[in-house]
């Protein structure tokens, strides 16, 4: 079948498998393919591979020797991985069993199971899980390159955005100042970090907290990530007017925390302001909200207006990439 590969130099073909790895992003049901000199790595998403690399179309043989769930329940399961972590999302107890016995039966190198028993609740933002196989909910997980340690159980960490935070994670240049408001355990600090920023990550999860601190030391940043256990809003007197950048992942009440934004804006600074809203506008409220508590000290800008995924029936996850200029 025709799939989009990275082409890569032989010699270096099994770094740059390990790197697509880690990001998740090589096809596992598809053959790497040999052919003069060059390895051909078939990806699950061309626009997410970085821009170094060169991703062509080709034809590459399916991958028989592993069984997937799909394999075994002859359905595709909807599932996220996380590190060793199968995370599954069934309101039938029935079919989420029948799911987790083809995940461990699979080839996939899985320790535990978890059905999201809860949405996303209380200040800290985690939920409950039922546990179907294994038990641990520590696990290790790799995004382009980078390491989270993280407690499922005890924290927030979405999969699903791996590709969103490398996109916000490839604007940031060297030296830049970053602030994520809501850090969690540094899934876009971390990044900014390896870039060569000096990051500040605050958040009111004291758990979450020392994961960040132990993933700067995991990934060789400490020197240049400063981690805050906190309000954010009690915080910024002493970041008042220092970003270069400004992170914003507090979807459903990131509005309430725009006049702390606009305390920590240095004078040219590149906020990310994320959103939940209908799809009739999903844009506009978001966008009216910050410029309410930014104008008229700063110009408003808004340089990129994303979808990152649907979030419910009619209900849209969105980003605002806004630049504000004193």
């Amino acid at each position: 079948m025709k799939a989009p590969c990275v082409r890569v130099e032989r010699e270096r073909g099994e770094a740059t498998r390990r790197e697509l790895a880690d990001a998740n992003l090589v096809a596992d049901d598809l053959e790497i393919v040999v052919e003069d000199d060059r390895l051909y790595v078939p990806v699950t998403d061309a626009d997410a591979v970085p821009e170094r690399f060169t991703v062509v179309e080709r034809e590459v043989p399916t991958r028989r020797t592993q069984d997937t769930p799909a394999d075994l329940l002859g359905f595709d399961p909807s599932y996220e991985r996380l590190g060793d972590i199968v995370l599954v999302d069934e309101d039938d107890p029935e079919r989420a069993r029948r799911i987790a016995d083809a995940v461990v039966d699979s080839s996939l190198p899985v320790e535990t199971v978890l059905n999201r028993a809860s949405k996303v609740k209380g200040e800290t933002r985690v939920r409950e899980w039922d546990v179907l196989a294994g038990g641990k909910t520590t696990t290790v997980h790799r995004e382009y390159g980078c390491e989270f340690a993280l407690d499922v159980a005890r924290v927030y960490f979405s999969p699903r955005l791996a590709t969103e935070r490398h996109r916000v994670a490839e604007q940031v240049e060297a030296d830049e100042r970053a602030f994520d408001m809501f850090a969690g355990v540094g899934p876009f600090v971390i990044p900014f970090a390896k870039r060569g920023a000096e990051v500040v990550g605050v958040d009111v999860n004291e758990v979450a907290v020392e994961y960040l601190r132990e993933n700067a030391r995991r990934n060789g940043v400490e020197d240049r990530v400063t981690a805050v256990r906190g309000d954010v809003r009690e915080v910024a007197s002493e970041y008042e007017n220092w970003a270069d950048r400004l992170v914003m992942n507090l979807p459903h009440s990131a509005d309430e925390f725009l006049d702390t934004a606009v305390a920590l804006a240095g004078d040219d600074c590149a906020l990310h302001y994320y959103d939940i809203q209908h799809e009739d506008d999903p844009f506009g409220p978001g966008e009216g909200a910050v410029r309410a508590a930014a104008e008229p000290e700063y110009d408003v800008s808004v340089e990129t207006r994303r979808v990152v995924r649907s979030y419910a029936p009619h209900e849209l996850n969105v980003c605002l990439d806004v630049r504000l200029t004193r």
